[in-house]
């Protein structure tokens, strides 16, 4: 364990000592593809739970006649 938090150590060392556009290229390679795989999930889940419990009935729009009105 002691050989992976000295790895880590010289990693952060490396990282916070480079330049600039580095870090923002690292960070983005990084981000991006993480929070692309975050919001696939919670979507996913959000159609999963919309999918078992359902839906709200569907209303009529203001204005508009039932088609028993429409017939008369």
């Amino acid at each position: 364990m002691q050989g992976l938090s000295d790895w880590w150590d010289d990693v952060e060392l490396w990282l916070s000592s480079a330049p600039f556009l580095v870090q923002f290229a690292l960070v983005m390679a990084v981000l991006l593809p993480l929070c692309v795989v975050v919001a696939w999930f919670i979507d996913r889940v959000v159609d999963y739970a919309s999918a078992r419990f359902g839906h709200a009935p569907e209303e009529t729009p203001l204005g508009s006649r039932s088609s028993t009105e429409a017939d008369s």
